[in-house]
């Protein structure tokens, strides 16, 4: 071979090598055929047609298929599309199938009825074909023999085929191959060169992730062996023709191994269909309505009437925001099954991917160590190898009491696991189990569960104990701070200043369960402190942990849940596994998020805690366009999309967009000519994450232009990851696991070396990389980088739960929690990454950033929304209104718009299946936030960015009821985000007393226009009831201050207004005597 000829590559798997020209080197073009598209079932490539153009099986959606599997779907499978679910037509060069429409335009006999393959000689006799018709689409046995015939002869086999294609004779009748060709090889021959394209992936060409080819390569090895026994029983006369029996069922078995491990379940035509078209009226009668408002003004109100058209346009401009994300909802569907059956079939390795599970906490005398506990219990019981899974549990606080009850988690850990996976119990946390009030022997048939239940519940009351006394121990820290039992001080006894720490209790070197079974790892990771250092709270944490994590076992998927987020559903991981690792889903999705569900809420939902509205509703539209928000928990990432990397991106996602296309994504595609003008964007876009060694990463990869020299630097690399060549190393495993030439010993201090406070400085931590710095709701900022670069997000919801957790069922906690979340809107409405003007170089769909921009702007409705609740109590107390005299027509626009108004949410709550009461309890929220916490949020969120007046929020109580149930509920504490809205509720009782006092004075004409005023001050106040229902409570248990200043602010508002009475004229006119009459 030539010295300039290029690099040469190959695999162990294909017999054949590839050729890479260096860039400005003169050699042989990239072949046409080279296309890059990858089979999404086996990972072969797609190949060409007879006539060199790419294979396209399906011709409305082109979804990649080659052409073995294309007529394997046809002849076996159920003749359809696995992404459109269209059936597939026949193309030339393809034997035809029962079903098949008669095509006049396709010359093709000798393929389509198979002529040419129709008959082989077997041991020199013929056998007709004319007897089996009904078999024909059997499939033939691919040989093994480098062309060489074991039994007859092979038709034209010289050294010049590129492949070996038999058929069948016998019972079975005659037939394509099953499975794909095998290449033909002649030792006299030279091994086939190809020549590739170095600007493309390799993993195009089947060079890339061996792991995967061989696991395809074994199971077709497997398909053929099951062909050629079957084959051989026929050929002897046994066994039945319909291929039942121990071998017909495992070809069934890697039937369904083929098929996609999830669907798409689209809503109902007849549920979704009348909901768009009642939001496109109701937009129409929405335009009618503003004009009419608009061109209609209040003479002898003006000021009342411009407030309420400004807030009656912002009002339309946030229904607008919020409406059309939800234009596209759908559900999906997992088929753990086949999951299984892909990747963890009994008695072989697993084959599923490695997690990493992050529980963060912070402080535990809020966040009660119990409810920690139970947490890492459910995680170490999930259903998933145990050699797979790891716990992190990062202690924001450095809290000795956190420290130790993890301990004591650990060791009771060695006796729930076993005992959770000998039953499978659901759910696998013990306090929440235990407390279940539903029949336990349900579904249970070993007698020894009883007993052992009842131990284990001892158990577990004993453990609790031991909890308890170490949280009754901390309740007051000793002069000289913590010591821990060997006499040594504590390392955190400063959360604010202390030295980075990692314990793992459990794992591989961490001792058995009771069973002798391994457990999960469990690390316990506390992150350096130092004064002086920015720490970006809970941002912060979670990308300590992701590079720890890194270092030590580089799971390829994260899944982050809060201390009291509990696994509900066992099965959770391999829920998100059937998106993460599907073939055609998984290289584009950054994240699955599943919905929160929490225990512990009263049965009415005073405060909508639930938040069912959302979760059922606003995310099912998401995931119809490019994916769901991430709130923060419950959700689990692509470690790849945390590290900043582009998707790998095809070139039906780079298509030209019109307006339906980039709002929604397209979800059929027909034959384009005009694709090749995109393949410059599709090389761009596609990841540039190969896997190199720590020498390529050292020395740099000979052979590459200057860019690629300059990202596969070491400094540059630092510049982005930070100084550590572990972790650098870490990041090219795109499958998980430690880099070989890791050494174990030195792990754990490199480990201490990445959650070091100064090891972010000088990188992209936070900025591109990891979870986003800038705003206290992190998760925002986070998911939208993601999508920004063009990645999906999953919305997955599993009958059962995956997770529940605890919310807070007071009010003023449940209104700090709010003020929190709106805060952090506000920052990022203020901040660069504001999505009204960030991200348009990406790939952010329409309605996507719609759905980002609602997200951040609705704290600004409090302000149109507390102007408008307070319009009813002025139009009372001051007897003007800011409606003028309508006529008949306008009339019409006002009940049509309360109707379709009501009809949009009728029809909501009927595809989607939340209940009435729930979306009552969301809209009477919706005013009591608004009018409270999204308020306070504008002010504050303004003086933090403009003035650099921070607000330090605490961290929300999760302790449970000792009272008895929902003793919180009603349990009242100061803040003064209950002053607002409870100004507003005397304000308007004020009014309504005041407005009926003017009605019985005035006499019968004066009652008509009361009436509107009436149902406008009755409905701001039935949004509040909640809320007044919540400051009554129990007897003793309302704060005096909060009465006494409402009602003060109400006195004094009411009494300047009637004083003043700013809308009545100026101008006085006199009169006269003779004017008047002698009995003025």
């Amino acid at each position: 071979m030539k010295a300039n000829a290029g690099m040469i590559a190959g695999s162990h798997n294909r017999n054949e090598l590839v050729m890479i020209h260096h860039e400005g080197e003169v050699g042989p073009k990239p072949l046409k055929h080279l296309n890059g598209q990858v089979c999404q079932i086996c990972g072969d490539t797609v190949g060409l047609t007879a006539t060199g153009d790419v294979f396209v099986a399906c011709n409305e959606c082109a979804f990649p298929v080659c052409r073995p599997c294309y007529e394997y779907e046809r002849k076996d499978g159920n003749q359809s599309c696995p992404q459109c679910k269209t059936r597939y037509k026949r193309h030339k060069g393809s034997p035809r199938v029962e079903g098949d429409d008669e095509e006049d335009d396709v010359d093709d006999l000798e393929n389509e009825f198979n002529y040419t393959h129709g008959k082989l000689q077997w041991q020199g006799d013929d056998v007709d074909f004319s007897s089996s018709s009904r078999h024909e689409s059997q499939h033939p046995i691919p040989r093994l023999t480098n062309g060489q015939s074991v039994s007859g002869e092979m038709l034209n086999a010289t050294p010049d085929n590129q492949s070996v294609r038999t058929t069948t004779s016998g019972p079975l009748g005659s037939g394509e191959k099953r499975g794909h060709s095998l290449s033909y090889i002649d030792p006299s021959q030279p091994v086939p060169v190809r020549i590739v394209d170095p600007s493309k992936d390799l993993n195009s060409y089947g060079l890339g992730n061996v792991d995967w080819k061989e696991r395809v390569e074994s199971w077709k090895l497997k398909q053929e062996k099951n062909m050629m026994q079957v084959t051989s029983r026929y050929t002897e006369g046994k066994g039945d023709v319909e291929g039942t029996g121990s071998n017909g069922e495992e070809m069934q078995m890697a039937d369904d191994a083929r098929q996609p491990l999830s669907r798409i379940v689209p809503i109902p035509s007849e549920h979704i269909t009348p909901y768009r078209i009642v939001i496109i009226l109701r937009l129409i009668i929405l335009g009618f309505f503003l004009q009419y408002r608009v061109t209609h003004p209040v003479s002898d109100a003006y000021a009342l009437w411009l407030i309420s058209v400004i807030c009656e346009i912002w009002f339309a401009l946030s229904w607008l925001l919020d409406q059309f994300p939800k234009w596209y909802p759908i559900n999906r569907e997992t088929y753990l099954d086949r999951l299984a059956l892909r990747f963890d079939r009994e008695g072989e390795p697993s084959q599923l991917a490695p997690i990493d599970i992050f529980v963060s906490t912070v402080d535990p005398l809020k966040e009660p160590p119990l409810v920690t506990a139970n947490t890492v219990l459910s995680i170490l019981c999930v259903d998933y190898p145990v050699e797979k899974v790891s716990c992190y549990v990062s202690d924001d606080g450095s809290a000795m009491l956190t420290f130790e009850s993890l301990s004591e988690t650990a060791e009771f850990a060695r006796k729930w696991v076993p005992f959770c996976k000998k039953h499978n119990i659901e759910p696998r946390a013990p306090e929440f189990y235990f407390a279940q009030k539903i029949d336990y022997l349900k579904d249970k048939i070993q007698p020894s569960f009883v007993k052992e239940r009842r131990a284990m519940k001892r158990e577990y009351e004993e453990f609790k104990v031991r909890i308890n006394a170490l949280v009754a121990k901390a309740q007051k820290m000793p002069e000289e701070g913590w010591t821990m039992q060997d006499g040594t001080p504590w390392p955190g006894n400063n959360p604010r200043d202390h030295p980075g720490m990692i314990q793992v209790f459990l794992g591989h070197s961490g001792g058995l369960d009771t069973d002798g079974n391994e457990l999960p790892r469990l690390v316990y990771v506390s992150r350096e402190k130092r004064p002086g250092f920015q720490h970006h709270k809970k941002a912060g944490a979670m990308n300590a942990l992701i590079r720890v994590s890194a270092v030590l076992t580089n799971g390829a998927y994260l899944l982050n849940v809060d201390c009291d987020h509990y696994f509900n559903n066992s099965k959770a991981l391999r829920e998100a596994m059937c998106f993460m690792m599907d073939p055609a889903l998984g290289k584009k999705t950054c994240y699955v998020q599943f919905p929160q569900r929490f225990d512990g809420i009263d049965l009415h939902d005073r405060y909508a805690n639930r938040n069912i509205v959302f979760f059922d509703i606003n995310l099912k539209g998401l995931d119809g366009i490019q994916g769901p928000v991430y709130v923060g928990t419950g959700c689990c990432f692509n470690r790849q999309a945390l590290y900043g990397y582009d998707p790998v991106l095809t070139e039906e996602d780079l298509e030209p967009n019109i307006i339906v296309k980039s709002c929604c994504g397209s979800r059929k595609k027909g034959r384009s000519g005009n694709n090749k003008k995109y393949k410059k964007q599709v090389q761009r876009t596609e990841s540039q994450i190969p896997i190199f060694n720590m020498e390529d990463i050292e020395e740099g990869v000979e052979g590459y232009d200057d860019e690629k020299s300059l990202l596969m630097s070491q400094k540059s690399l630092e510049k982005r990851f930070g100084q550590s060549p572990v972790f650098i190393a870490s990041t090219f495993m795109e499958q998980g696991g430690i880099p070989p030439s890791t050494n174990p010993a030195t792990l754990l201090k490199e480990a201490i070396h990445v959650i070091s406070c100064g090891y972010e400085d000088k990188s992209e931590w936070g900025k591109e990389i990891g979870w986003i710095y800038g705003s206290v709701t992190e998760d925002i900022l986070t998911g939208f980088k993601m999508h920004a670069r063009g990645w999906i997000s999953i919305y997955c919801m599993p009958p059962r739960p995956a997770f529940k957790g605890s919310a807070p069922i007071n009010l003023s906690d449940r209104l700090n929690q709010v003020l929190r979340w709106a805060l952090g809107s506000v920052e990022i409405l203020l901040s660069r990454h504001c999505p009204i003007w960030y991200g348009y170089s990406g790939r952010l769909k329409l309605l996507e950033r719609l759905a980002y921009i609602n997200t951040i702007v609705y704290p600004l409705t409090s302000i149109p929304l507390l102007a408008y609740c307070i319009l009813p109590a002025i139009c009372l107390l001051t007897n003007k209104f800011i409606i003028p005299q309508i006529s008949n027509l306008a009339s019409v626009w006002f009940i049509l718009l309360f109707v379709s108004i009501f009809s949009t949410g009728i029809l909501e709550l009927r595809w989607s299946g939340v209940g009435i009461e729930d979306w009552w309890r969301n809209e009477q929220f919706w005013v009591i936030g608004g009018t409270s916490a999204h308020l306070f949020a504008v002010f504050q969120g303004l003086l933090k960015v403009l003035a650099g007046i921070d607000t330090n929020f605490t961290v929300t109580s999760k302790a449970t009821d000792e009272d008895g149930d929902f003793a919180e509920l009603y349990v009242f504490k100061w803040t003064s985000l209950l002053i607002p809205p409870t100004t507003v509720i005397i304000v308007n009782l004020i009014g309504i007393v005041a407005g009926v006092s003017y009605a019985i004075n005035s006499g019968y004409q004066s009652w008509g226009p009361l009436f509107g005023k009436l149902f406008f001050a009755l409905w701001v106040i039935i949004h509040l009831y909640p809320f007044l229902k919540g400051l009554l409570g129990r007897q003793n248990r309302t704060p005096t201050i909060v009465i006494v200043w409402a009602i003060l602010l109400a006195s004094i508002f009411s009494l300047l207004w009637v004083r003043i009475d700013p809308f009545t004229s100026s101008t006085t006119t006199t009169t006269t005597a003779s004017q008047c009459g002698i009995d003025c």
